[in-house]
């Protein structure tokens, strides 16, 4: 088991083992998704491994309603504990120990000055609903809280509500929301 997929699995169970793996593969679609989408950007371009993970990563996309496309960089540990409805733009670039409910929405705007696709820092929890659009840089240690628009910066140690989204400092931000943060 490469060290990506262990960091996954960890922020899923808590800890790391072939069980808990075989058991999470068959039981836990965010975290089956995710295994594929690992596996087909991490093999050769045109191994038969490919083939294989490309088409589970394919059949999952659509049956579980989840858009993350190859191109998107994602941090370790990365969590997605509901599936449904979760959209993220091929430019995106997302950090360390995020969170992602279901129903969330990663996406770019095509002109003016936050033209682009976001950034998000590490151990960020986004709730059921949010979407953050355009290029702007979410800090580390951030909770977004359900059904935001985010269009503007958002400092480290910060939770988000509303829409129009403003921001309120809070030094334990995700606490409590961002568990089993793996540190390997």
């Amino acid at each position: 088991m490469n060290r990506i997929i262990e960091s996954d699995l960890y922020r899923t169970a808590g800890k790391i083992s072939r069980r808990i793996l075989i058991y999470k593969l068959l039981k836990d679609p965010g975290f089956r998704f995710l295994f594929f989408l690992r596996k087909v950007k991490n093999s050769a371009k045109y191994s038969p491994g490919r083939l294989i993970y490309g088409y589970f990563y394919k059949r999952y996309t659509f049956k579980y309603g989840i858009q993350i496309p190859k191109s998107v960089v994602i941090g370790k540990g990365f969590l997605m504990p509901h599936q449904g409805g979760i959209v993220i733009n091929s430019q995106s670039v997302i950090g360390d120990n995020c969170t992602l409910m279901h129903g969330v929405t990663l996406g770019n705007t095509k002109r003016g000055k936050l033209k682009g696709a976001p950034t998000i820092g590490n151990e960020v929890y986004i709730g059921p609903g949010a979407v953050i659009v355009g290029k702007i840089t979410i800090g580390d240690n951030v909770l977004i809280a359900p059904n935001c628009y985010v269009n503007c910066n958002i400092p480290a140690k910060s939770i988000v509500i509303g829409n129009p989204c403003k921001f309120y400092f809070n030094e334990k931000a995700t606490e409590g929301y961002i568990n089993n943060i793996y540190k390997g």
